[in-house]
């Protein structure tokens, strides 16, 4: 009896925050997610990226001038179009998806690991406008993008 009773109060609840989700969360694009919204995501993204990163990874080239320099040109070329050139300042494009492009050289965004880097350029996130480059770019060319997304950590690039 005490489990039905668990069971139940359990539907309840549910159904509530179902109702509560269904008539106070927008799925517009244009409209700002509320602090709710956004920490539940936050959340969900960074286990989920999180235990899928640790997947077996293509061997990492040195982190050196010349693997930056082809990380910033395969920047210009695959990523600008929403992250702006500079990486921290969004373009038009990506100032109205949701959720909105991050400043990559945000502290929130430079606290992920290598890994999770290269997982999320590789295999993008569904639903986000972040698309996977996974089936156009080689491991190498991914690794150069992860060490070039380091180097926005500091002050803007020139």
């Amino acid at each position: 009896m005490r489990r039905k009773v668990l069971l139940i109060a359990l539907v309840v609840v549910l159904a509530a925050i179902g109702l509560w989700f269904a008539f106070t969360v927008s799925v517009s694009a244009l409209d700002e997610p509320g602090s709710v919204e956004t920490y539940i995501a936050t959340k969900a993204k960074r286990w989920i990226v999180g235990r899928s990163a640790r997947s077996e990874l293509p061997p990492e080239p040195s982190s050196d001038d010349a693997s930056i320099a082809v990380g910033r040109m395969l920047f210009g070329g695959l990523c600008a179009s929403c992250h702006g050139f500079d990486g921290r300042t969004a373009t038009a494009l990506g100032s109205w998806m949701y959720p909105r492009v991050p400043d990559l050289g945000s502290p929130e965004v430079q606290e992920w690991s290598d890994a999770e880097f290269f997982w999320i350029i590789k295999h993008g996130i569904r639903l986000t406008g972040m698309p996977g480059f996974g089936n156009t770019q080689s491991g190498e060319e991914i690794w150069h993008l992860v060490h070039y997304t380091r180097t926005l950590g500091g002050q803007p690039q020139d």
